[in-house]
């Protein structure tokens, strides 16, 4: 099935591996809203949380646009440890590739579930999370609060459920009718709406909370929302 920009994939079957590295970048941007702000705006919190000697993290950092973009913009700071990690040997590759003209970006193909982080000031997750199998999420929220120095953040945007029908409804209608604006067919928005089936599980605003919540955090706020898309910080 076609799902614009070069991209094909069976139903319930989307994951980030095969030609997804070679199209990602111009498919993420036409899909998301605000995808590029939402980088920026990281850059901009980042100011308050990494330090001269910080270690940060990004998690599922795909071809490396946004832990460069980091790195670029705190380039003042050039002892700071920018890492990132995702599990797609593609995506690695092409992150790798992306990032070699920097020295202090480390780019680590692993799964996050498993990973063991270092003591960290900032750990970052552009819409990675909600495609995490839901057994593993509450242990790997765990394990974000527990690496994080006293005062770190961690900063995540994630595609979220509404809190009812009515309003999910709503949601899904407003966001079919911004991907039709940017270009996208009625039949790619569909054929790509069959093949996350089996791998997208947002959770709503409430559901995201409680993960964080349970995992020890109690200073939170959403920093950007659009619709079905939320970026939230945590402060330990």
């Amino acid at each position: 099935m076609d799902m614009g920009d070069d991209i094909k994939k069976n139903r319930a079957d989307w994951n980030f591996s095969g030609e997804v590295a070679e199209h990602f970048v111009p498919h993420i941007k036409r899909s998301v809203p605000y995808y590029e702000d939402g980088h920026d705006l990281i850059c901009y919190l980042s100011d308050f949380f990494c330090l001269k000697n910080s270690t940060c993290y990004e998690l599922g950092s795909s071809t490396g646009e946004l832990i460069r973009k980091l790195a670029v913009y705190n380039a003042h700071k050039p002892q700071i440890r920018w890492i990132g990690i995702d599990v797609e040997e593609k995506m690695a590759q092409k992150a790798k590739e992306h990032c070699k003209d920097i020295a202090n970006i480390e780019i680590i193909r692993d799964n996050i579930v498993n990973f063991n982080f270092e003591a960290t000031d900032m750990i970052v997750s552009y819409y990675c999370i909600q495609f995490v199998p839901e057994c593993f999420r509450q242990a790997l929220f765990n394990k974000i609060y527990q690496s994080l120095n006293w005062g770190g953040c961690f900063i995540f945007f994630e595609k979220v459920r509404a809190p009812d029908a009515r309003f999910q409804d709503m949601m899904t209608m407003i966001y079919r009718d911004y991907k039709l604006r940017k270009g996208f067919t009625s039949e790619e928005i569909f054929n790509k709406d069959q093949s996350l089936k089996s791998i997208l599980k947002p959770f709503s605003t409430d559901g995201n909370l409680g993960l964080l919540k349970r995992a020890g955090f109690v200073d939170i706020m959403t920093v950007m929302k659009y619709v079905s898309f939320e970026g939230f910080i945590a402060v330990k």
